[in-house]
């Protein structure tokens, strides 16, 4: 539905992306992640023909951006950073003006206006002025410009930036509702972000690519992965006991909360002995975890390696 190869945009002596190449498969859900700077924006701005690219190629449902430039942008919806849009006109006539510009007729413009309104929850503020509106609702009002032409894919430049969590929240299940029905790359530097939306991560740093994985993929490459961590009162004494366990390899005590986490050897499996060893101590245990990894360490794991040649030296699911 998209793909980049070697897709590279340079200002000057600055290379903003370098020879990116991805894939994104029909129903998936695409987190483009990195630090601020890494060159997803540049990205996708190149993937919607908005930036011409320096070398390489993109295409969208089969349609390269820069040879068949509107074919490709009939079949994508886009919303920029900050959902740009034009705040002298109210939300209607700036809606009735996309359902123009995408040449809709007029039976199933009306139908798919009315549609579209109704499933963002615009009606009560049609009439308002778009400056007027908040960072919330513009982003609803983006959103909606996006779909309006019914698009099989859809991309969306940190969707969430700047909301408070309830807009964040609305937003959010917005998105996840309209991920039943087509392909979306979200742009994206939060993680929690990738954990409520995304099926599917690439990290890029310096405008490289540095990993594509699954979220549970990437958090299984984190030390915590299936460490076991609990808080009970007077466990200080069990920790020497822990260790003689032949599953464990660390323990480490958190110095604020006196909270355990026990490390496991690799591929072991330890919550079951750890379980047993605390009842057999007779220690009552407060709250007791199986981590399944945590994102944010591998995230600045992959993003702050060095990187060689085009390639981040310690990365398994470097391309």
């Amino acid at each position: 539905m998209i793909e980049t190869d070697q897709l590279t945009r340079c200002y000057g002596n600055l290379t903003a992306v370098d020879a990116l190449s991805i894939r994104v498969e029909p129903g998936q859900v695409l987190g483009l992640l990195g630090p601020n700077g890494a060159g997803k924006s540049t990205a996708m701005r190149m993937i919607a023909g908005f930036l011409i690219p320096t070398s390489g190629t993109a295409r969208v449902c089969g349609y390269d951006v820069s040879r068949e430039p509107l074919k490709a942008k009939r079949a994508l919806g886009y919303l920029p950073e900050g959902a740009p849009s034009y705040g002298e006109m109210t939300v209607r006539e700036f809606l009735q003006f996309i359902v123009r510009m995408r040449g809709l007729k007029a039976d199933a413009a009306y139908r798919r206006f009315d549609e579209v309104v109704h499933r963002l929850q615009l009606e009560e503020v049609l009439g308002l002025g778009i400056d007027t509106l908040s960072k919330g609702l513009r982003r609803r009002v983006g959103l909606a410009q996006a779909i309006l032409h019914d698009p099989p894919v859809l991309m969306l430049d940190e969707p969430t930036d700047g909301l408070d969590p309830n807009q964040k929240h609305a937003v959010r299940q917005l998105i996840d509702t309209m991920a039943r029905e087509r392909t979306i790359l979200i742009s994206t530097h939060l993680l929690e972000e990738v954990h409520a939306l995304c099926n599917r991560v690439v990290i890029i740093a310096h405008g490289k690519l540095l990993a594509d994985a699954t979220p549970a993929e990437l958090e299984q490459r984190s030390r915590y992965h299936g460490a076991v961590s609990f808080s009970a009162p007077g466990a200080g004494m069990s920790q020497e006991m822990l260790g003689r366990l032949p599953q464990v390899a660390s323990i480490e005590v958190d110095p604020l909360d006196g909270r355990i986490t026990v490390f496991p050897k690799t591929g072991e499996r330890i919550l079951e002995p750890v379980e047993t060893l605390l009842r057999e101590q007779g220690l009552e245990v407060s709250e007791i975890q199986l981590e399944r990894g945590r994102l944010d360490e591998v995230f600045r794991q992959i993003t702050t390696q060095d990187v060689d040649g085009g390639r981040n030296v310690n990365s398994e699911t470097a391309e």
